[in-house]
């Protein structure tokens, strides 16, 4: 991609940057960017002559934000769950499910059966639909393989998308997901002889930026997934962990124990787990898609994250079963309602807090030696992207600087 210098003019600029008022707005602002990095931000009025001869594009009193971030989702799988998704509106859980071979180990069954080009495919189409709203960055995770031929399929996918896109893409092993059918009632088994020589295969092969597992109930327990994290770390690869979603199980505790980037759903997370959350720098990620989808009623302890300043990213974790949302947009607005989030929460959700939930320090903010990813908005107040539900107000996304 050819990367060009720039000034865009005339635009609301929600920095994100909190050395300024909310949202780190500035108004009448100009962005300056050459080979696709931010070189200034500031009110039009300060730009310094040596931008001011730089080609302009002016946005008409637009509002722009950094690129938006979803951090979590499981965007290459096969198949949809669409009849179980019926049987739960009949008084099915998702336990009850899951423990009869319906959940997770149905979309394995799909996605092991699914070629290469189908995955990529039908990801592809669900990649657009972030697009199309401004997502510039997104995390994609494994798991739906369970066995080491479509784990590695569904992380080579995950590396296509972003050669197919526009879109930068960080993949995320999730090989202690669940346990497969063929290792029903001998989960440490699966671990040993499956997940962990799988996550050596992967990484020899260039394919994981992050490792994830599922610490629950119906999925792992914290010991087993610690036999995973000690690999990682042997690896030199960062983790971060699907904990506390259905049961307080300390796997919040445990991703802190281990630096974890991030702890996600978090639903039944107590101060305790919030607490090693701070003192680890774990940033919290919430997913109302999940809660929603499920039926939930324990909602993740926001008050108790705000009290101790953990930082809260949000995201869609596109799912086949338990949260079928492709839309980040309808993600910000479920935040504040379902969790009371602010808008403002909500907006940092799926910037800068998303960025630092996967490791990336060039993105999310609107500030010098930034990539330039940005979004431009048909709205005159930030506020606007997470009130408005079912309603896209997309202007222009810019990728790299390049429009």
């Amino acid at each position: 991609m050819m990367k060009t210098s720039k000034l865009f003019v005339d635009l609301n600029a929600a920095t994100m940057c909190e050395n300024q008022d909310a949202y780190g707005m500035i108004e009448n602002a100009a962005i300056a960017i050459t080979e696709g990095v931010i070189a200034w931000v500031g009110p039009v009025a300060e730009l310094p002559t040596a931008f001011a001869s730089l080609p302009r594009e002016s946005f008409d009193g637009r509002t722009v934000t950094p690129g938006l971030i979803d951090c979590h989702t499981h965007i290459v799988h096969g198949g949809d769950r669409s009849v179980e998704f019926e049987m739960r509106l009949k008084g099915a859980s998702y336990e009850e499910l899951a423990r009869a071979g319906g959940g997770i180990v149905s979309t394995v069954t799909a996605t092991r059966s699914a070629s290469e080009d189908t995955l990529l495919r039908d990801a592809l189409r669900r990649v657009d639909a972030l697009i199309a709203e401004g997502v510039t960055s997104i995390e994609i995770k494994s798991g739906y393989g369970l066995e080491t031929d479509t784990e590695l399929r569904m992380l080579r996918v995950a590396r296509s998308i972003a050669k197919n896109r526009q879109i930068r893409v960080k993949t995320t092993f999730l090989g202690a997901h669940a346990t497969p059918a063929e290792y029903t009632g001998r989960d440490d088994n699966y671990i040993d002889e499956v997940c962990i020589p799988t996550l050596r295969a992967a990484h020899a092969e260039g394919l994981v930026d992050v490792v994830d597992g599922f610490c629950e109930g119906i999925a792992f327990n914290p010991s087993q997934i610690a036999r995973v994290f000690d690999v990682a770390r042997e690896l030199g690869l960062p983790v971060k962990l699907h904990a506390e979603q259905l049961s307080n199980s300390g796997g919040a505790k445990l991703a802190a124990s281990y630096g974890a980037l991030s702890a996600d759903h978090i639903e039944y997370l107590d101060e305790d787990g919030v607490k090693a959350m701070v003192d680890a720098g774990t940033i919290a990620v919430i997913l109302p898609g999940a809660f929603y989808t499920l039926r939930e009623t324990q909602a993740p302890p926001i008050d108790l994250l705000r009290k101790h300043g953990v930082p809260m990213a949000l995201a869609t974790d596109i799912n086949p079963g338990s949260s079928p949302l492709h839309s980040l947009l309808l993600a910000l607005n479920m935040g504040c309602t379902l969790f009371r989030l602010t808008p403002e929460e909500a907006l940092r959700g799926v910037t800068i807090n998303a960025a630092l939930a996967l490791g990336l320090s060039d993105t999310g903010l609107i500030k010098k030696g930034m990539r330039a990813d940005l979004v431009v908005w048909d709205v005159k107040h930030p506020a606007e992207l997470a009130y408005r539900i079912g309603f896209n107000p997309l202007h222009s996304r810019i990728f790299g600087g390049i429009l």
